[in-house]
C-alpha cells in the first residue's frame, strides 16, 4: 500500500472537467466568520498543505473556515499536458472552485504564484473578494526581472534538470531559494515536495505566464496586507513599492532575516499579523 505524502482531502469537479483537490477546515459553523482561502506557490513539489499546513490551524481556532486548495498542475489536483498554465487559467481555476464549494465572499492569502492569482481573482471577481494577504506575490514585474533573481535561477535549472532531483538537492535548492535559517527547512517538508514534485508534469512551468500587473493595482479597493522579507531571492525588491504605492489600502510589512516562505520561516509571527488584519481591518 503506497503512503500518501500529504493528507488527501477533498476534490471538486469543475465545468471545465478538470478535478481540484482542496483542504476545507474549520470548527463548525460557518458562516460566523469570513472564509479564508490559502493560494500556494509555484515550484518543485508545492501544493497547499506543505506551504500552510503551520498557519491553517491558527486561523482554525480563531473560528475562521479555510479552504486550501491545491492549484491546477500541482499537489493532487489534475495536472493537464494539453494547456497553456497563465495566469488567467490559474484565476479560473480557483474561481469556479470557490463556486463549486458554494462559496461566495473570501479572504484570499497567497505567496508567490498564489499572491498573482488573488490580485488576478481580485480584479476579475471584485465582488467575491474581501479581503487580501498577498506575501511577495508575483505580477509585478515583467519576465526578465525575475529570471534575473538567483532563486528563480536555481528553480528552472532544477525543473530542467536531466537527472532526477534527489532529497539532498531539493533541501539544498530550498535552503538556499527560500529562506535565510537553513533549519527551517526541515526533512519531512522536502520528503513531501519530493514525492509530489514526482507527480508534477513540465508544463506547468515551462507555459506559465504571469502579466506585469503593476497599471491595475489601483482598481483593487480592497483592505491589504503585503508581507515581504528583506532577504528575498526570488522575487525583484521593486515589487515592494509597486505594491505599496499601487493597492489604495495596502499595509506593507517588511520582516528582516526573511527569504520567500514568511509564512513558514516567521510562522507565528504570520499568524499573528494575519489574524489581527482579518479582526481589524
Amino acid at each position: 500500500m503506497n503512503v500518501l505524502p500529504i493528507p488527501e482531502a477533498h476534490y471538486a469537479k469543475l465545468p471545465s472537467g478538470y478535478r481540484i483537490h482542496y483542504r476545507d477546515d474549520s470548527l463548525g459553523g460557518e458562516g460566523r466568520r469570513p472564509v479564508v482561502v490559502f493560494l500556494h506557490g509555484s515550484g518543485n513539489g508545492a501544493c497547499g498543505y506543505s506551504n500552510f499546513k503551520g498557519n491553517i490551524p491558527a486561523l482554525v481556532q480563531a473560528g475562521y473556515r479555510v479552504i486550501t486548495p491545491d492549484l491546477i498542475g500541482y499537489g493532487y489536483s489534475d495536472k493537464p499536458d494539453n494547456v497553456e498554465y497563465h495566469l488567467d487559467f490559474f484565476v479560473a481555476c480557483v474561481q469556479q472552485t470557490l463556486d463549486v464549494i458554494g462559496v461566495d465572499k473570501v479572504t484570499l492569502i497567497g505567496n508567490s504564484l498564489g499572491g498573482a492569482i488573488a490580485l488576478g481573482l481580485a480584479l476579475a471577481h471584485p465582488q467575491q473578494v474581501e479581503r487580501l494577504v498577498l506575501m511577495a506575490p508575483g505580477g509585478l514585474n515583467d519576465l526578465p526581472d525575475y529570471l534575473a533573481m538567483p532563486g528563480m535561477k536555481m528553480m528552472f535549472e532544477l525543473f530542467n534538470a536531466g537527472a532526477p532531483v534527489d532529497h539532498a538537492r531539493l533541501k539544498a535548492f530550498f535552503q538556499a531559494a527560500f529562506v535565510v535559517d537553513p533549519d527551517v527547512v526541515d526533512d519531512q517538508l522536502v520528503a513531501e515536495r519530493c514525492a509530489l514534485m514526482k507527480l508534477q508534469n513540465a508544463q506547468v512551468i515551462k507555459t506559465m505566464k504571469v502579466p506585469n500587473l503593476t497599471p491595475r493595482l489601483p482598481e483593487i479597493r480592497q483592505p491589504a496586507l503585503a508581507l515581504w522579507g528583506l532577504n528575498e531571492r526570488m522575487m525583484p525588491e521593486s515589487g515592494i513599492l509597486r505594491l505599496a504605492k499601487g493597492l489604495p489600502n495596502c499595509r506593507m510589512v517588511l520582516v528582516p532575516n526573511c527569504g520567500h516562505w514568511v509564512m513558514i520561516e516567521h510562522r507565528a509571527l504570520f499568524n499573528r499579523l494575519v489574524l489581527d488584519f482579518l479582526e481589524n481591518g
